[in-house]
């Protein structure tokens, strides 16, 4: 729902509303990791699977002490918090809607795809449900959101399955590490 309101299309990520019902920043990557993050170590004897999803974890992890993203984040909330409207960090309406994403009629098509999936999903007609999670990834395939879940659901570790092409490991590998997140913007 989330992403359908505010154009979430991965976690963590953070709108921030102000007290009147404002958006005074869209949706953008709410990394809140302070300092070094260490790379996980690969268990002995893990899974290719296992292997390739830290490997894939631990470039996420490089990347972001390399960009020090919660270094940037948290202090911009503590100043909205204190200093509300006069956050140097909060943004005016237009500044609002050029920092948004437009939202094109296949990413609404999407959406209704996903959330009739999510519904079919819970009322135990997974055929049905994982027809519309497919159209979804297809309409909007860079939704980290909609692939994620539906994975987590074939496979709680978001791994290969018959079901769905692809895995959480290997489209990170294929997009790159540096392309998983945006960089955050705090100016």
């Amino acid at each position: 729902m989330l992403d359908e309101l505010f154009g979430i299309v991965n976690v963590p990520s953070g709108v921030w509303i102000d007290e009147e019902g404002m958006i005074v920043r869209p949706a953008e990557y709410a990394g809140v990791t302070r300092g070094e993050r260490r790379a996980h170590p690969i268990p002995e004897g893990a899974s290719p699977y296992t292997i390739q999803a830290i490997t894939e974890l631990n470039k996420l992890i490089e990347v972001g002490n390399e960009r020090k993203d919660g270094d940037k984040y948290i202090p911009a909330v503590r100043d909205w918090v204190a200093n509300g409207a006069n956050s140097r960090y909060v943004l005016s309406p237009d500044e609002v809607l050029q920092h948004s994403r437009p939202r094109p009629l296949e990413e609404a098509v999407a959406a209704a795809h996903f959330e009739l999936g999510q519904h079919l999903y819970r009322s135990g007609q997974i055929d049905l449900a994982i027809t519309h999670f497919k159209e979804a990834h297809h309409l909007q395939p860079d939704n980290w959101t909609y692939k994620r879940q539906a994975w987590s659901m074939a496979d709680p570790t978001q791994g290969p399955s018959d079901i769905y092409e692809g895995s959480w490991a290997s489209e990170v590998r294929k997009m790159g590490a540096e392309n998983y997140y945006q960089p955050l913007d705090m100016n």
